[in-house]
């Protein structure tokens, strides 16, 4: 479909607005998880840097794919339109991804006891394994974004509202 692919080409940021956006975007998202885990007295340095680490790759590939995906949502509609736009977008982007690296990770650790790849059993395993990544990413990992990420998803839908004027 030529139209969609257009639509999509659009709707994408341009090269200095997707690297600009998903560099503060990585930066807040992985100050955001970091402040909260020192704050905690959480792990090691090293550690809270691991998981911060993939809270920043994370909101990388998340900002083009939510401002896409806003953009696609809004259009050229009113401000209050583009900023709820954005809020959805980006949320559902940035958690989404990193729900999806979380239970990557989820799996490869418990790899180790899965039955043979591909088995009937290995599937079943598979997706239990994801389904616990995925609600513990949300009890434990989504906390994290708060209050830095959450202030962060608020300017940056107010940005993404006001450039459209």
């Amino acid at each position: 479909m030529p139209g969609l692919r257009a639509r999509i080409r659009q709707a994408s940021p341009s090269w200095r607005v997707g690297t600009a956006g998903a560099v503060l975007w990585a930066a807040a998202m992985a100050a955001s998880a970091a402040t909260n885990l020192t704050l905690a007295g959480w792990g090691t340095g090293r550690h809270v840097a691991t998981v911060a680490l993939v809270f920043a790759l994370s909101a990388s590939l998340a900002f083009p794919l939510g401002f896409a995906a806003a953009n696609l949502l809004a259009g050229k509609r009113h401000p209050e339109a583009r900023f709820a736009a954005a809020l959805l977008c980006f949320t559902a982007a940035t958690l989404g991804i990193t729900a999806v690296f979380y239970a990557l990770d989820y799996r490869q650790y418990y790899a180790n006891w899965h039955a043979e790849p591909l088995s009937a059993v290995w599937l079943i395993q598979l997706a239990f394994t994801t389904a616990g990544a995925l609600v513990q990413f949300a009890v434990t990992g989504v906390r994290l974004y708060f209050p830095i990420g959450f202030l962060a998803l608020l300017l940056v839908s107010l940005w993404f509202a006001r450039r459209a004027r």
